[in-house]
């Protein structure tokens, strides 16, 4: 038996029976202080950190795919050998042990020195300067295509110019763990005041007001000209307001930024009743936050059921259930015609009271810079966005475009897609980071989501236009399925709940198809 440290976790210092670590297995213990995950993979023992360096998930929940480790919450991903982090949301590497296996006993004698914030570069790999670099966008995919390049020695290359007040942050937290109370400001903050400083990447706080493409500059407000030979554009979406009587009243919030969030937290403190305009994802987040803050919720939205037309209405149903349990009301099937300061009038004549309206009614992306100069745009019925290939590259020399602004070609359904995710933001900010530093692949990462509702999280993986075709396995009334989303007689997106390994398996299985397709 192995040795037990007091909440019943081996203690590796001491070791345990080999036989306990079969082929593919996994077991958590305790290095001292330190929470260690063994792994036996190809008959070899590895010994990596065992809780996410995003959010503290347990990684022996995760699977390993393609020698890494993936995060069974949110899908980071991490380098089985090295523990450095190549896929977002993670940017902080797991710590690696040396592990021992003799006499038929496996331990754990300390903690190895191969694991850092570096890039790791592979045995015959050239690694290219990327030149001067301005990134116009400070959010997810501009944080994180900086964080690569600095990582890969090149920060002092990098000016990321953002028009937010505020330092890259985690934009999820805007609706989630910050807006509901149980997260402190500076816990959003993508990475210290201090990456931005010194000889890692500049950050202007300034807003673009023009590209020069044939000087190959950008200009901003300020009067700065600032030369590239790449720019990144990141400029992400900003909030649809609807041209309704009223919505320019000081009591109507959208919600995209951090300041915003500051702003209806203010607002919601001196509110009781608070109405939801819109059942999107955020729209639904902010109702459970405003639960948190012990708030009288509304949601008002034109649909029939919240989410159907991108979960299905089983699954669309069950979230609706989880808000109804928590006490807020809906009104579906409704259209807003105003709002006069104390109630939202709707189009049958009805009033909602409300303090405070919320605006959860979807985003555009932000391309008047891209069009302004020149560069090539999706289609309306494509998405809208800025046109790119396979490669994120834009229709100018030198210019990529990633995130909420980007159109590419998907090579699992050969359609083009603007994916308005965080995670897969982050992931095309690091796949130009790479493709800057001499890498020739093409960007062929499944897209990924999370929504959280009251402790029941859902994941979501690929990518399909609608759910009126789909196999559901599991019962989704109890939060416990899996749903498969067809297009074309092929299988294009999954939804889950509880039942991580399925979506992390199969967003593994995506990945592998897309990188054969590209």
């Amino acid at each position: 038996m192995a040795d037990k440290t007091s909440d019943d976790k081996p203690d590796f210092a001491r070791g345990i029976p080999a036989g306990d670590l079969p082929e593919g297995a996994t077991v958590e213990g305790t290095l001292g202080e330190d929470k260690v995950l063994l792994l036996r993979r190809d008959g070899q023992v590895r010994a990596i950190g065992a809780r996410c360096t995003h959010l503290g998930a347990p990684m022996g929940k995760g699977i390993v795919a393609e020698g890494e480790i993936r995060c069974p919450w949110h899908h980071a991903r991490f380098s089985l050998e090295t523990g450095e982090a190549v896929g977002a949301p993670a940017f902080d590497p797991l710590p690696c042990y040396r592990a021992e296996e003799r006499d038929g006993r496996i331990t754990v004698t300390g903690r190895r020195e191969t694991a850092s914030r570096s890039v790791t570069q592979a045995p015959g790999k050239v690694v290219q300067a990327p030149g001067k670099v301005v990134i116009v966008g400070g959010g997810a995919g501009g944080h994180a295509c900086a964080e690569w390049l600095a990582r890969a020695g090149h920060g002092a290359a990098v000016t990321l110019v953002s028009d937010d007040p505020d330092p890259p942050y985690d934009r999820t937290f805007c609706s989630k763990q910050y807006l509901s109370g149980k997260a402190q400001r500076g816990k959003t903050l993508l990475a210290p005041e201090s990456f931005y400083s010194g000889d890692g990447p500049r950050l202007l706080r300034d807003r673009v007001v023009s590209l020069d493409l044939g000087a190959e500059e950008v200009v901003t407000a300020g009067g700065e000209r600032l030369p590239y030979d790449a720019l990144v554009i990141a400029t992400g979406a900003a909030p649809r307001r609807p041209d309704l009587p009223g919505f320019d009243r000081p009591n109507v919030h959208t919600l995209r930024s951090l300041s915003d969030a500051d702003a209806l937290i203010a607002a919601a403190s001196g509110a009781r009743r608070v109405a939801v305009v819109g059942a999107s994802f955020i729209g639904l987040e902010v109702a459970a936050a405003m639960v948190a803050r012990e708030k009288t919720v509304t949601v008002v939205a034109p649909d029939a059921v919240p989410l159907e037309k991108i979960l299905g209405e089983a699954v669309g149903r069950f979230v609706q259930g989880l808000h109804e349990e928590k006490g807020v009301t809906f009104r579906l099937g409704r259209e807003v015609t105003g709002f006069d300061g104390r109630a939202l009038t709707l189009g049958d004549g009805s009033r909602i009271e409300a303090d405070l309206v919320v605006l959860g009614t979807g985003v555009a992306p932000r391309t008047d810079l891209a069009e302004a100069a020149g560069l090539a745009l999706a289609a309306k019925d494509e998405g809208g966005g800025i046109a790119v290939d396979a490669h994120l590259a834009a229709s100018a020399p030198g210019i990529y475009a990633i995130g909420d602004v980007a159109s590419y070609p998907d090579p699992r359904g050969g359609q083009r897609l603007r994916v308005e995710h965080w995670v897969h933001a982050q992931r095309q900010g690091q796949h130009v980071a790479r493709a800057l530093l001499g890498e020739a692949a093409a960007f062929t990462e499944t897209p990924f989501f999370w929504s959280g509702h009251y402790g029941t999280s859902l994941r979501y993986v690929g990518h399909a236009g609608s759910a009126e075709d789909t196999r559901i396995e599991g019962e989704v009334g109890k939060g416990d399925f899996a749903v498969t989303y067809r297009e074309d007689g092929r299988d294009a997106a999954l939804a889950t709940c509880k039942r991580d390994k399925q979506s992390l398996e199969v967003e593994a299985a995506w990945d592998r198809e897309a990188r054969a397709a590209g």
